[in-house]
Parts: structure tokens; sequence; C-alpha cells
């Protein structure tokens, strides 16, 4: 057995372990194993499986391996090499120790049986250990609030730090990862190549000690993760297989029309993105497949080429602390592309809860409804929703449809709106709405407010900077703004949003949303900044009120007492038909 200190290097059997032997740090394990390329046979991606199994005290993760090339083709292109690598985070700290199970076999990389195929030499077998510390982070880095989790609430919580998850950021664009800067001949194959980004405005937002690869590269790309986290936002979605659809340039395979080959250092400099990421504080959504190619791997089926392209995306991202997977957008049968069925959809969802070791959160987005997934139907953990009003006006009452739905099913989900308007326009530019009153009142608030878990903004094709062309997320500067004022709201005012419930009904005013725990908080939204009546007459609490103002991030005016168990009336104190919030708190 090979012991492993703070970074090391052991026999060669035993791997090499690089990275911060800490609580939820990631944990590299670097083997020497047989000498492969990305095209030779045997097929490395398919034709090998290294499994590597952590253990400590109470706990066990059994966790995928991949084929690395050199060990860094991120940096040197490298499509060929002995390195074969597993990540791990430990969950806890003390002595954890690994075994290696690496195997060799036709199709090998598939299959689920322990002893099929032989013994592939080298690293099997081998075991090893090492002890972990307490995590040393703070502040936003994800390392210091541990693991994202689905723990059978309307929020996600963190595992170390215990606080639920509100989420805000970008949608779009959907081929974030169509860049120039990295890897592979998707840049000048004649799929929609003038898709392709440089991601230039946001070169300057990369600062010194930022990761980049190949002597400069990815400085746009990390300086635009640099710019949304400090706007406040916390979440970037992305495709990562987008074949056959709007934009063709997002695969992790070597060519545009390989299935069982993947582009090593490719994924390698996603990772240092999505790394990069983690460090940020900004959630990682991965939508796995387009609506247009939802059949284009075993025709919908989990079959061979679906289960290596999951086991790679596991393999290789699975670490991450905050994510989702999100198993197709716009998905099933709901308009003129070939569909998967409800079967397929529910294979899907069981094939990440039984592969994926650390049981991240499964969504899905509509297309189609959801009411095929729901209870214990499926291992879904989420709705992911698209709405089709350009005003956002439809967004309040699909959360509480689907909210509604789950709970009645018995298993409750977590509902966020990663798409909340309509595919030409949505989230305008700055230029053309600065305002953004209804995306603001409608989709920000209008979700927050019924319980959903937050919003990632779609950019429409009709306007600049749109969900394939976008690369300069400043192009929404003042949007983020009030997106990280409703974020601020709830979490420097420590309001428990996680045990609130809708309660519009309370509210004498149609154009407003009541948010609230009864006996301690209420959140009262006044769309037009109307005079209405909220009915207390069931909450006999007494209650302080204070007016908030969800355009500037400021509360107005005096602290006032409310009457108790009666019907008060709100006027808010200024700007007539400006949205504001009522704010009441027990003492």
């Amino acid at each position: 057995m090979c012991v492993l200190p703070f970074i090391s290097g052991c026999v060669r059997g035993s791997g090499v372990a690089s990275g911060e032997l800490k609580k939820w740090h990631k944990v590299t394990v670097t083997f020497v194993g047989p000498e492969a390329s990305e095209g030779g046979t045997p097929n490395p991606f398919l034709d090998y499986r290294l499994n590597v199994t952590f253990t400590n005290v109470d706990r066990s993760y059994t966790v995928p391996g991949y084929f690395a090339a050199d060990g860094d083709a991120a940096n040197s292109s490298a499509t060929a090499g002995n390195k074969w690598r597993v990540h791990f985070v430990p969950d806890d700290t003390g002595t954890w120790r690994y075994s290696v199970s690496f195997r060799q076999g036709t199709g090998i990389a598939v299959s689920d049986a322990d002893s099929t195929g032989e013994s592939a030499g080298h690293m099997d077998g081998a075991q090893g250990s090492f002890t972990v510390e307490p995590s040393d982070k703070g502040g936003r880095d994800f390392r210091g609030t541990g693991r994202l989790q689905y723990v059978g609430e309307r929020y996600l919580r963190f595992a170390e730090s215990g606080e639920y998850f509100l989420k805000c950021g970008a949608d779009a664009p959907e081929n974030l990862l169509a860049y120039r800067d990295f890897d592979g001949d998707f840049k000048q194959d004649g799929e929609n190549d003038h898709l392709i980004k440089d991601w230039a405005p946001h070169v300057d937002d990369w600062t010194e000690g930022d990761p980049s690869w190949q002597d400069g590269k990815g400085k746009g790309l990390i300086g635009a993760v640099n710019y949304l986290a400090a706007k406040g936002m916390n979440a970037f979605s992305f495709l990562t297989m987008n074949i056959a659809g709007d934009d063709r340039n997002v695969f992790p395979y070597t060519t545009y029309d390989e299935r069982y080959r993947l582009d090593v250092s490719k994924l390698d400099q996603w990772e240092i993105v999505f790394e990069h990421a983690d460090r940020r504080g900004l959630y990682l959504h991965f939508k796995t497949q387009e609506s247009e190619n939802q059949t284009l791997l075993d025709e919908g089926d989990v079959g061979v080429q679906r289960k290596l392209y999951y086991r790679e995306l596991i393999a290789r991202f699975g670490h991450h602390l905050a994510l989702n997977w999100n198993l197709g957008e716009e998905n099933g049968t709901w308009g003129a592309d070939p569909a998967q069925t409800t079967d397929q959809r529910r294979a899907m969802t069981q094939y990440f809860f039984d592969h994926d070791p650390y049981r991240h959160h499964i969504v899905i987005h509509n297309g189609q409804p959801f009411d095929d997934l729901l209870g214990d139907s499926s291992r879904i953990t989420g709705l992911s929703v698209q709405t089709d009003q350009p005003d956002f006006s439809r967004v309040h009452g699909a959360v509480l449809h689907w909210l509604g739905q789950a709970e009645a099913s018995g298993k409750p989900l977590v509902v966020a709106v990663d798409e909340p308007g309509d595919h030409l326009h949505s989230l305008l530019t700055d230029r053309e709405d600065p305002e953004h009153d209804n995306a603001r009142k409608n989709a920000l608030w209008g979700t927050l407010l019924a319980g959903g878990a937050g919003v990632e903004w779609y950019f429409g094709y009709e306007h600049p900077q749109s969900d394939l062309t976008a690369q300069d997320w400043r192009s929404r500067d003042r949007m983020w703004d009030q997106c990280r004022i409703a974020l601020e709201f709830f979490e420097d005012n420590a309001i428990p949003f996680w045990d609130m419930r809708s309660e519009d009904q309370l509210s004498s005013t149609k154009e407003s949303y009541v948010f609230r725990k009864r006996g301690e908080a209420y959140v009262v939204y006044l769309k037009e900044g109307e005079r209405t009546k909220l009915n207390l007459e069931d909450d006999h609490t007494t209650f302080y009120l204070r007016w908030f103002n969800p355009r500037t991030g400021e509360f107005v005016g005096d602290q006032s007492n409310v009457e108790r168990g009666a019907v008060i009336e709100l006027l808010p104190p200024a700007d007539s038909g400006e949205d504001w919030i009522a704010y009441l708190r027990s003492p």
C-alpha cells in the first residue's frame, strides 16, 4: 500500500496524487498505464475501464477514471500517452483508502459487471491511502461550503455550511464552449464555423494569477467567468453536445461525426474553465444535449454511445461541487424533431443516479411537460423550466404549477426557471431595455416569490449578443445588478426562504406576490406600487414592517409596527407605479 502525503509521488502502480489533501478539494491520482492514443486500438475510452474506490470509516465512493494522454494534454495537445487519471473530492477529514480496478475488453467501459473482461495489469489491484485535513477556503469558493446536494426539498443545500442555495446567472450563450482557444477541428470543419467565439470583450477581466493554457490561451473565457462572479452571479449554463443543433461546434469527440473517441486536450481545457468557476462560486449547469440531437446517440436509448458519453462526463467533471446534469434541452415529444420517449427519459435519469458517485442534481428541460417524470417514476431531482412569453408573464404561474405537481406526487423537486421568456426576445440588452422592468418583476421576483430555486437568463435570437452570438456578458450588465440585489436581499436579511410558501391570496391586489413563513416573515411584492390589503388574520405574531426598493437595493423609511392578527393596509413610501417590497419580520 502507498501512503500519499500532501503532494507526492509513489510507486508506479499506486499512482501519483496531486492537489491539496483537504476536505472538499479535488484530489487527482494519475497512474502510469498502457500506451494508448485517441485513435488507437484498443480504444482507450471504450476498451479499458478504470474505476477507483475511495473509502473512509463510514462511506465509500467508486469513481470512474479516464485516459489522460500524456497527463498534460491541455498544454501539450497530446493525443497519445500512458497516463490514466481519476479525480476525487473527499467529503470528510481523516484517512481515506483507495483500491484500483483496471480491466480491459471490448466495450468494457460501459459494462457494470465487476468481473467482465480481464485485468489490464499496470495499476489493477493497487491500493493506497491519504490523510485529509479541513478546508481552509471561504467566501465564494465552493470548497468552503461543500457539495451542493438535493436533500428532498425545494432547494439545494450545501453539505458543509448547511446553507440553502438560490441561483441567478446566464443561460446564454448555449454555445459557450464554442471557443477558438480550445483544441479541436470544430473550428474549421465547415459546421457553422462563423459562430466560433473569442470572448475578446472579457480578456481584460482576466487577472494575473488566473489560469490559462498554451502560453496565454483562455483569457477571454476565464475573464468572462471572473466578470460574472464579480457581478454577484452564481451560475451559468452551457451545452456539452450540440451536434445537429443550432451551433454544431460543441462536442466532446475528436470530430463532428465521431461517437466513440474523445478529444482529451479539449476536455482538459474545459476542466480548467470549470475549476476556475468552482473557485469563483459559479454553479455549473451541464446541458448534456440539445433538442435536435436527443436521438443522436443510440436513437435515444441508453446504449453504448450514450453510456460512454455520460461516463466520460462523470469521470472528468463529476467532482465539481455545485452542478446539475441537465439531461436534455427542450426534451421529449413536443415539436418536429425526433424525440425521446418516456422510457428513454427515465433511463437517462437512472443512469446518472446509478453511476455518478456523488449523486448530483439531475434535471430536464421542457419541451414536453414533466408529468411523466414526477414522483417515483424517475430519478429526476429538479425541473428546468422554459416559458414562452416575451414579457415573462407566465413564469410565476409555471413555478407554482410544477412545485405543486411535484409535491402532489410525493417527491418535492427543485424548480428553476432557466429560460424565462420566448426564443426571439427574452432578456434584451441594456441598450434596448435599460430598466428591464418585465424581466425583474415577472421573471426574477416572480420565480423567487413562487418558491423557485432561481433564474438563468436566455438571450433572444432577434437581438444583439444572442443565445448563439453572445460573448459579452456586459451587454446585460444592469440586469446582473438587479439579480444581485435580489440574492443579497435574501442573504443579508437572513430570510428563511426554504421554509416559506407562496400565499398570493393574502393580498387584495392581483399584481402582487406574497411569500411567507407564518409567524416569522412575509415578503410582499407590489409589482406596480399599488395600495393593497394584507390579510394577517391567521397570524397573531408581532411584526415590524420595512419597505425595500428592488430597483436600488435599499430600504426606505423607518421601521414601523404592524397590527397583529388583522387585515392591514400597505402603501409604498414613494414612486407610485414602481415595484416595491413590504418586508415583515418578527422580532
